[in-house]
């Protein structure tokens, strides 16, 4: 929106200077923003007396305003008095005009930001330098969106200490966020207590730093200036404590609480749980790297991986290799997983976490047909090698993308990548290698499993003023050569999080038939169970399900949509030794199911409870409506091809074969989601109801049941399905379904209540058509095995 009164500087500025040799005039719009605060610099400049003007507020421009003692309070040079009044107005004070006069007003606009930047309220005669470069820049001294007010606090104790008495401490925002220029100011924090000079301040993270960090281990009851910047280290990384929120508390004396707060970043982190700020948690609370010189024991190379060299990664402790799936054509460097490597790691003791970057070394490579078609290239390598169902591919930003790439190329990319993913049946699942900022924002726009997180580049824009993603996985944090001679192999050196990414340390595993899949829920079901006689406080048949779903289906969306898992239950059964099952052959197609799909539906359908009427809740969108979601956005992606919406779904909804988000498989999952969940709801166990769906005929009759239970008739159907992609009476199944429509349908898809009506109509009348027409094939079928069984 146009502010009248930068209006108005902006008009003084370009009018005054219009004819100054080097002045670059800013646009006349009202808005706020670095042509405005580039213009007032130059313009600065200019009255100042410097010939070459330039937008850099720079050594030069201090140095001519501290020759004069900065703008003085009866200064008799009028413009720079209106410059500051433009100033003023561009960063939101008013100084009651832009008339040259430095009386009151200006004088209360000046010393509310330098009280707000941590700097006191008083202008003792004038306005110093680093007041004016303040002013000219876009920081904020207030709290914006996304800040917080224990991170401001610090950043105007930070101006507060070290603005006046520093050479080369100049403000710093205080707008609460944590960002590159603040990490830095903490650097220089550190540097002048230990004793550097300015000159040897330089606030980056080097040697001298760290073996000043070396002799400044703190614990519980320490006191003084270097516990309260280590307390701000922890404020500025986003603690997540155990007992809910973020750690907050900027201290200099060092107690129980900071205590606490230590060792859950440390259990983060993957260090020592001691609860003092040892030179590793320092390191960790600092660079992207942490400690480079750490062990890790995942590694991630573009070497092929023979016995000799599995042996030496074995004894150096490693237990998890990155590996490339594919690389471009006419490719020089053979990244590829070879023929036999696969079992080569395998057989010596490693797993394997699969990587897919065809190139990602810019911003314009990635958008979202390239996204699309970089997975669809994926899925056919990792098939190729026998990967199973849920596997993680890591898709490479190899790059540091600013934040205006991330919202504009890498967040497109990956929408295609989960669109392409889809596209082939949803078998593998997503996670995003790059910096902390892009595996954060990645994560948060496109619900990434996991995040490898490219530590090493420290340098990265993406890395300073960004905390560990919280689903962060692999921490690439040094290259190095292991091993000698033949074993010999260069590697980069990855921090493993304990009970992340489990990697795959095997290929083409049969899928289980069905009575060693009703064993396996047996068991989980009695592991729940007697869990739950210890204090748990879920269900048994809840626990079973979060079990079953825990590795894909756990994310923020789902957390929203079912809620959250009970880890403590998944940790007790990891320990038990008990080995997952992830496909379920069904008996009555011989389609392979999907189990953390299956687990995930029937999970929101019990929780949620059954609907009523053609009222659409969330349990339905774990199962039926969210796949119907989806392929709404397939066909307005595909519409060009495909007018007709039933025309699309005659051809594409609930197919054996093809591409798409919406099949057979997807059907069976989503109806006997919904007819287990509903037995279960009657009481009867997880148990009790896999075996009479997979083993008691349940399966004979699943669609007549769905659609009889769930929809009641074909009018039923069509007006639900209409439901589902129009409804807005609740929140969380808005943004789902935006989500997941979009997920498909690219950025932006014409949402379904833009459609006219008969066009969406035609389009639900094709999911009840589809429906209907599988109760009949499934009548038909039944019929036949009963025929076949009784001769």
């Amino acid at each position: 929106m146009a502010d009248a009164k930068v209006l108005e500087a902006q008009k003084w500025v370009n009018a005054t200077y219009a004819g100054v040799a080097g002045y670059v005039a800013t646009p006349e719009d009202g808005k706020t923003g670095w042509s405005t605060m580039f213009a007032l610099t130059r313009a600065l400049q200019y009255e100042l007396g410097i010939a070459s003007l330039s937008s850099s507020f720079g050594p030069t421009t201090i140095g001519k305003l501290d020759e004069r003692g900065g703008i003085k309070l009866d200064e008799s040079n009028k413009n720079l008095v209106r410059i500051v009044q433009c100033a003023c107005y561009c960063k939101g004070y008013e100084p009651g005009g832009i008339n040259g006069n430095f009386g009151l007003p200006t004088q209360f606009a000046v010393t509310s930001l330098m009280s707000n930047a941590g700097l006191g309220d008083q202008l003792r005669g004038t306005v110093s330098s680093k007041v004016m470069k303040a002013l000219l820049t876009m920081d904020a001294y207030v709290v914006v969106a996304g800040g917080t007010d224990p991170v401001r606090s610090i950043q105007q104790w930070l101006n507060g200490r070290y603005v006046a008495s520093r050479k080369n401490f100049f403000v710093i925002p205080c707008d609460g966020i944590f960002s590159r220029d603040v990490q830095k100011a903490l650097y220089l924090a550190i540097q002048y207590e230990l004793g550097m000079t300015d000159d040897q301040a330089t606030g980056a993270f080097g040697p001298g730093t760290q073996a000043g960090l070396k002799a400044h281990t703190l614990a519980e009851g320490a006191s003084g200036i270097f516990v309260n910047i280590f307390s701000a280290a922890m404020v500025f990384n986003r603690v997540r404590l155990s007992q809910g929120g973020f750690y907050g508390g900027f201290t200099g004396s060092f107690g129980a609480e900071l205590t606490s707060a230590v060792k859950s970043f440390q259990k983060f982190s993957e260090l020592p749980e001691t609860g003092s700020a040892d030179f590793a948690t320092w390191c960790q609370l600092l660079v992207s790297t942490g400690d480079p010189t750490r062990p890790g024991a995942g590694c991630d190379c573009i070497t092929t991986i023979t016995d000799a060299r599995a042996q030496t990664l074995r004894a150096a402790g490693y237990r998890f290799v990155g590996r490339y799936l594919d690389e471009k054509p006419g490719g020089k460097l053979n990244k590829r997983i070879q023929p036999g490597e696969l079992d080569t790691i395998f057989r010596n003791g490693l797993r394997v976490f699969p990587i897919s970057q065809y190139y990602g070394g810019e911003v314009k490579y990635f958008n979202y047909p390239q996204g699309f078609d970089d997975a669809l290239n994926a899925h056919a390598a990792a098939f190729g090698y026998g990967f199973d169902i849920g596997t993680v591919i890591y898709f490479g930003v190899d790059y540091d993308a600013t934040q205006t790439d991330i919202d504009n190329n890498i967040i497109p990319y990956f929408r295609g990548v989960v669109a392409g993913l889809a596209s082939q049946g949803k078998r593998y699942v997503h996670g995003v290698y790059g910096s902390r900022n892009v595996c954060t924002q990645v994560t948060k726009s496109t619900y990434a499993r996991w995040s490898f997180v490219s530590g090493m580049s420290t340098g990265f824009s993406g890395n300073m003023g960004f905390a560990l993603p919280e689903n962060w996985s692999f921490n690439q944090i040094r290259t190095l050569t292991v091993g000698s001679g033949g074993g010999a192999v260069e590697i980069d050196n990855d921090v493993y999080k304990t009970g992340s990414d489990p990697a795959v340390g095997s290929v083409n595993n049969p899928v289980a038939p069905v009575d060693a899949f009703i064993e396996y829920v047996e068991k989980l079901y009695a592991l729940a169970t007697a869990y739950a006689a210890g204090g748990g406080k879920r269900s048994p048949n809840t626990l079973v399900l979060e079990f079953m779903r825990h590795e894909e289906y756990q994310n923020t969306q789902w957390q929203l949509l079912i809620g959250d898992l009970d880890w403590d239950f998944v940790d007790y059964v990891d320990k038990s030794g008990v080995q997952m099952i992830r496909q379920l052959r069904d008996p009555f197609y011989g389609i392979d199911l999907k189990v953390s799909h299956l687990a995930a539906s029937i999970n929101g359908e019990y929780l949620r409870g059954a609907a009523g009427g053609t009222a659409v809740k969330r349990g339905d969108v774990a199962g039926w409506a969210g796949d119907w979601m989806t392929f709404y956005g397939e066909w307005r992606r595909d519409s060009d091809s495909y007018s007709s919406g039933l025309t699309y779904c005659r051809e594409k909804l609930a197919k054996l074969d093809g591409n798409g988000t919406f099949k057979l498989r997807d059907l069976i999952e989503d109806a006997d989601s919904y007819n287990i969940a509903m037995r279960m709801l009657q009481n009867g166990t997880i148990v009790e109801e896999m075996r009479f769906n997979y083993l008691g005929g349940g399966y004979l009759s699943r669609f007549k049941r769905f659609f009889e239970g769930r929809f009641g008739s074909a009018g039923g159907a069509k007006a639900i399905a209409r439901e589902a992609l129009t409804s807005s009476d609740d929140a969380v199944i808005d943004a789902g379904r935006t989500y997941l429509i979009e997920s498909t349908g690219g950025f932006p898809t014409l949402t379904p209540s833009m459609l006219p009506d008969g066009k969406l109509d035609e389009f639900c009348q094709g999911f009840a058509d589809m429906l209907l027409q599988r109760v009949g094939d499934e009548n038909a079928k039944a019929r036949m095995l009963r025929a076949n069984s009784a001769g």
